[in-house]
């Protein structure tokens, strides 16, 4: 355990519990928990944020993800391959991270988030399909390419805000409702999360104790998240969607500003 006051422990416990709610109802968590991070262990290796982070992400995500399977009508199988997909694209995209410029990424990705704003608050229907709804081959075969390879390589080059769009990617690919999108992202992070972890692991950059402590709230909240996303419906993981994006850009705005 790093040395930290109580009060920042409790924070970063804190924290994690509301990361997990976000992360459970439409992603983005890590909006929340890495800045957190950021102040809470100044003097941390950046190595041992990101692995710590991923450790606890992973234990939250994984309780979202069940409780999401045992009361939505998720297709597991289908979710699962994207999210191996998603972590073969991840391990690709870091493996060119290190040419890609952060300044020249972030005005694009803020574009883009804009764009999906506008869009997701102009098409109220968005998100609304009927669960059930039969999807075809090459809409599956499109999700495990494009949402699993193409989110997983964009996680692993840059990667704010990647719950989120994987939850607008499922939505318009495979034509699901908005909490059905978000209960497959979950098992897409989960896949995704895990190989992240293994890699922090074997590098020795996992702060376990502190990780451990900042698990169970980061489960709580996540599987409080998952049960209000399934209780409330679409439209209010619609609402959430849209303070995430918005808050996204904003960050993305203020990294660049301060670049």
């Amino acid at each position: 355990m790093p040395d930290i006051s109580m009060t920042m422990l409790v924070v970063l416990c804190v924290a994690a519990a509301a990361a997990g709610w976000i992360d459970a109802v439409v992603g983005g968590g890590g909006l929340l928990l890495l800045p957190a991070f950021l102040l809470g262990l100044p003097h941390v290796p950046a190595a041992h944020i990101l692995g710590t982070n991923k450790a606890v992400a992973l234990v939250g995500t994984t309780g979202a993800a069940i409780t999401y399977v045992r009361r939505a009508p998720v297709d597991v199988k289908n979710s699962v391959r994207i999210g191996l997909m998603a972590l073969a694209g991840s391990m690709t995209g870091a493996f060119f991270a290190a040419g890609i410029s952060s300044e020249v990424l972030r005005p694009v990705i803020m574009v883009v988030l804009l764009a999906v704003a506008a869009f997701v608050m102009l098409r109220p229907a968005f998100g609304r399909a009927q669960v059930g709804e039969p999807v075809g081959r090459a809409r599956t075969v499109s999700a495990i390419v494009l949402v699993g390879g193409g989110i997983g390589f964009y996680d692993g080059l840059f990667g704010p805000g990647t719950g989120t769009f994987l939850v607008l990617a499922l939505t318009a690919v495979l034509h699901l409702d908005l909490v059905t999108a978000s209960a497959t992202a979950k098992i897409v992070n989960v896949c995704t999360n895990i190989g992240a972890l293994a890699m922090f692991a074997y590098q020795g950059a996992v702060l376990w104790q502190l990780a451990g402590v900042m698990a169970v709230f980061n489960l709580a909240g996540g599987m409080f998240g998952a049960r209000m996303a399934l209780r409330k419906g679409s439209e209010f993981v619609r609402g959430v969607l849209l303070v995430v994006v918005l808050s996204l850009v904003a960050k993305l705005a203020f990294d660049q500003w301060t670049a």
